[in-house]
């Protein structure tokens, strides 16, 4: 109501507003849909095509938000995506109140303009376009474009972009300064991401909270799966779980698309009857220890030279937040190692290496994500999931085909896979891997350990048909050798026998100063050693 006394007399007529998330969903839709079908309709009886938006500005009051929506963020922006796809740039801000008229049926009251009136709960939304019609220009684009590298590359820039994302999840918490909690048989102890923290203020009748930082991981480990958690939901936001399971069931149904491939299998067939450690190439960007391992990054370039050089599978880290890779990394890596087989033997049906999907895994959908990119099997961590987390995701792997390789980085987490159903997983990988802060043993001992243990004398007991493989560091750590000499050769060959049939091998192939071809090359012979 305008400011003052108002004059209430009978038949005066009033429109009361309640504040109903349901409701002011339809009402944004139908906002939305009018402004559509105003566009369409101007266009269609004028003859000429609109301008394209070149910015949409927001305003949004203080009660609304994830408030409003029951917890779902960015709502109301987001609809200026879904109308407006094209758009360039969305910008707004929160305020205590959006003048504007009341709707489009009181602007006019006969001749007479109906003053704007001040809403206490409403989002105003302002799209921007060119009068003159002239193309939406970005400086930025267009530098980008003319220093774009080719398909696959990753740039400085990117890898800068990277390099930040992984230093702002690590520096929350600093090993030097704080010791990581720990249960009583020397695990870390982890929370699951807090998603409803803040603190409420009342101003008036109006109510909203304001993001209080309250939680701060007490490990990388824990850090890392918060922002695994952040990334999962935006992927939810877009495509919803049901979506993509039918979606995932229509891809499988499709005889032109790739089925899942055995993974394992090419690996075993190496070692028979030379009894050959088997080197797995991993494609990786980025060690959130050491930053860049390569100069300029191009997964399908990596991938079709390890395919040339004979590689019989590829394992490719495709997690961005911490690693600073892509789940389009897995598809680039498939077509270019198909490509390269093909152009190897000159036969179209020729098997490429399989790729195998490393990444932090903690709900199904990311497995229903890595089906349809083309992983043929995927990689678990077993100190980030409960055992009953473990089970479930290994069944789900099965059900799409893909083979589930579990990675272990203490005694505690051997036995927990002990309980797994035979069948359920077909590898582990011993890794070198400390959790608390993600750098490595540079020592490797604790691969070791690990493989000497009585926890893995029991897994393999019952497990008799997994391939035990390791990680971290192998082809760079050098041990001292019976004959005096110190080289990578010999970390391998005490590997190998303590029970470990091959590794999973990043770093140690990643060396600038030569070819993919001939860093795997180089690899190779030393484990003939």
């Amino acid at each position: 109501l305008p400011l003052g006394s108002v004059n209430v007399e009978k038949g005066t007529r009033f429109r009361f507003f309640v504040r109903e998330g349901d409701f002011a969903r339809k009402e944004l839709d139908a906002l939305w849909t009018g402004y559509k079908k105003s566009s369409l309709t101007n266009m269609f009886e004028g003859g000429e095509t609109p301008s394209p938006a070149t910015a949409c500005m927001l305003f949004s009051t203080m009660d609304r938000g994830t408030s409003l929506f029951g917890g779902k963020s960015g709502l109301e922006s987001n609809k200026v995506s879904e109308f407006i796809p094209t758009v360039p740039s969305i910008l707004g801000l929160k305020a205590n109140g959006v003048i504007g008229a009341l709707d489009e049926t009181t602007k006019l009251e006969g001749s007479r303009k109906v003053d704007s009136l001040v809403h206490g709960s409403a989002a105003s939304y302002a799209i921007f376009s060119s009068k003159s019609k002239r193309p939406i220009y970005s400086p930025r684009q267009a530098a980008g474009e003319a220093s774009k590298p080719s398909a696959g590359e990753s740039s400085d820039a990117d890898d800068q972009v990277a390099a930040d994302r992984i230093a702002r999840t690590l520096a929350s918490f600093d090993p030097n300064t704080e010791a990581a909690p720990r249960d009583e048989d020397g695990e870390l102890v982890l929370r699951r991401r807090e998603i409803h923290s803040g603190r409420a203020i009342s101003v008036s009748t109006v109510e909203w909270s304001v993001a209080d930082k309250m939680a701060k991981p007490t490990s990388a480990l824990e850090g890392y799966m918060w922002d695994k958690e952040t990334e999962v939901d935006r992927f939810r936001e877009r495509v919803p779980l049901q979506n993509l399971v039918s979606q995932c069931n229509l891809y499988n149904l499709d005889p032109s698309k790739p089925k899942p491939r055995d993974f394992l299998g090419p690996l075993k067939d190496v070692a028979n009857g030379n009894d050959t450690f088997v080197i797995l190439p991993e494609c990786k960007r980025m060690e959130p220890s050491s930053g860049s391992l390569r100069k300029r990054y191009n997964v399908a370039k990596i991938s079709k030279e390890l395919t040339l050089a004979g590689a019989r599978a590829i394992s490719v880290n495709c997690d961005p937040v911490l690693f600073g890779g892509a789940l389009e990394d897995i598809t680039l890596a498939r077509e270019a190692a198909q490509t390269a087989a093909v152009l190897e033997t000159a036969d179209e049906g020729a098997v490429a290496p399989p790729i195998i999907a490393s990444d932090l895994l903690l709900y199904p959908y990311q497995l229903y994500k890595l089906r349809l990119a083309g992983a043929d099997a995927v990689r678990l961590m077993a100190g980030a999931l409960e055992p009953k987390d473990l089970l479930y995701l290994t069944k789900i792997a099965q059900s799409l085909q893909m083979q589930s390789f579990l990675s272990v980085s203490s005694e505690k987490q051997i036995q927990s896979l002990v309980s797994l159903s035979p069948g359920s997983l077909s590898a582990v990988v011993v890794s070198n891997r400390i959790l608390e802060d993600f750098s490595f043993d540079e020592s490797g001992e604790q691969a070791l350990t690990l493989l000497r243990s009585d926890a893995m004398k029991e897994f393999v007991a019952k497990h008799e048909d997994v391939t035990i493989f390791v990680e971290g560091r192998v082809g760079i750590i050098e041990r001292d050798g019976a004959d005096g000499t110190k080289c990578a050769a010999n970390y391998i060959k005490e590997l190998k026998d303590a029970g470990a049939f091959g590794a999973f091998v990043a770093g140690g192939l990643a060396d600038n100063e030569k070819s993919v071809e001939d860093a795997w090359q180089t690899l190779c012979d030393a484990t003939s050693v």
